[in-house]
């Protein structure tokens, strides 16, 4: 099996579900299962979560799971016919205070915010931007607009407003809920969806915190970027969070699609830089829903985010209801692998300038300038937190990183990180007899054999979280 750096998330639906075809997935190269909250009820995922649990022991491998919540409904609400065609230069009404079915006239609103969020001039984007209409008037709970860009428009569609500036608060009672659930399974990760600023992530790392107080637990939180207001404070989201999801579909309805290449390539140089993971996902590999092979300009585009340094790529619909799951996830990792051979490393440069502030960041600093002139067969970092090897990933190299740690939540945390191969090793108190298990570890694994290089870096007093403080050069006896 080639070995690849940029991780795969892929997320759970109908198709995907079954242990057999989940164990099959994760042996082709899924490292994280995302459960998407915005379908199913709360035992569905509670069983998905066992399942992939189960598959993953089956694979011999462990993957992380993402809890991705729902976020805000800014929806239209239904029609008597299911659905209406609205036609270019026609006046349409969403109406706040509606309670019977819509018609072609108009419709009511999951959204009961929006007349206090919208004014006369202002563009409504429904359907992911398919339909456009102009807002004319707001008349206490009616929104009057016109049809600018017509279409079919069925029950529940998204409504986005051009530029920004809905109100809706990013965590809602139902997400409050979720994370309850997510947190009963020991969820790793939780995607937020729709944050404005960093008050919003860090009251969803309270309510996780809450949820998880019994179980001694801590999720990683990635904050989903797909309101126009986040751009702005992109830095403030990061700080607040431990990673991104650069969520292209929403963000592209409100910002343009011709702006997200550019701003995916900003969020992604920013959280490595920031020491933050981040996900590109939405669309990547959307023709595989449907055809068992990608289109040329899909597989740029994963080579694409693959090159500007993405942690993870995405997998949306293509693997929950497509009808080539897994014919998907190995295409994905045969691109991945063939774009991560053209990249080039430049460390020099890298560090060029860079200053460190604390000893741990230091030695894994260390470790991976010292190993690449060197030409050592692997990197490895003994970790508790899962800090030295994070640190580690966000620099370009092509020799592997292995994290060896006794907690499974860290080892299951660190599937997300680039180039990092997360191993449970229980380890000795004493320094040399955990060199020496470590180094015994990898040659079982034959990950390293004799006349091999690696480095390896480790803490003492063994075991303490932030104590990473030596870096050592061995060769396999």
């Amino acid at each position: 099996m080639l070995r690849r750096a940029t991780k795969i998330v892929a997320t759970l639906g109908p198709a995907s579900s079954e242990v057999a075809m989940l164990e099959e997935m994760i042996i082709a190269g899924v490292n994280v299962v995302r459960l998407n909250f915005s379908h199913g009820k709360a035992q569905d995922h509670i069983d998905r979560a066992a399942a992939v649990r189960e598959a993953a022991r089956r694979a011999g491998r462990e993957v992380a799971i993402m809890a991705d919540l729902q976020g805000p409904k800014i929806r239209v609400g239904k029609f008597a016919e299911g659905k209406v065609e609205l036609v270019p230069g026609a006046s349409f009404v969403l109406d706040a205070s509606r309670t019977e079915l819509g018609d072609i006239g108009g419709v009511g609103l999951d959204y009961k915010e929006l007349p206090r969020d919208v004014k006369p001039g202002d563009l409504l984007l429904l359907n992911d931007g398919l339909i456009v209409l102009a807002v004319d008037a707001v008349r206490g709970e009616q929104v009057h607009t016109t049809v600018h860009l017509g279409g079919e428009l069925s029950n529940n569609k998204g409504i986005n407003k051009k530029g920004g500036g809905l109100t809706a608060p990013a965590l809602t009672a139902k997400d409050m809920d979720d994370i309850k659930t997510a947190m009963s399974f020991q969820a790793d990760y939780v995607a937020v969806s729709f944050p404005k600023n960093a008050t919003d992530m860090e009251m969803a790392r309270q309510l996780c915190h809450v949820a998880a107080a019994g179980l001694n637990h801590r999720p990683s939180l990635i904050a989903k970027i797909e309101r126009a207001e986040a751009i702005p404070r992109l830095e403030e989201i990061l700080r607040a969070s431990d990673g991104i999801m650069v969520a292209r579909g929403d963000l592209a309805v409100e910002v343009g699609n011709a702006v997200v290449p550019a701003l995916q390539k900003k969020m992604i140089r920013m959280a490595r830089d920031m020491d933050k993971v981040v996900i590109t996902a939405t669309q990547m590999m959307e023709s595989m829903i449907t055809n068992p092979v990608p289109t040329r300009a899909e597989v740029s585009d994963v080579a694409n985010a693959v090159l500007d340094g993405t942690d993870a790529v995405m997998l949306s619909a293509e693997t929950a209801a497509g009808r080539f799951p897994l014919q998907t996830v190995q295409e994905m990792a045969t691109i991945c692998t063939a774009a991560e051979a053209a990249e080039d490393v430049q460390l020099d440069a890298d560090f060029s300038g860079r200053t460190f502030s604390s000893i741990d960041q230091s030695i894994a600093m260390g470790a991976l300038f010292t190993a690449h002139h060197l030409g050592a067969k692997a990197i490895v970092a003994m970790t508790d937190s899962g800090a030295t090897a994070l640190w580690m990933s966000r620099h370009r190299i092509h020799i592997p990183i292995y994290a060896l740690t006794p907690k499974v939540a860290t080892q299951r945390r660190m599937a997300l990180f680039r180039n990092v191969r997360p191993l449970l090793m229980d380890t000795s108190a004493d320094r040399d007899t955990a060199l020496e298990q470590a180094e015994r570890h990898l040659k079982e694994r034959g990950i390293v054999q004799r006349g091999d290089v690696y480095a390896i870096t480790c803490g003492e007093p063994m075991g303490a979280p932030g104590g990473t403080n030596m870096l050592k050069i061995c060769r396999v006896p």
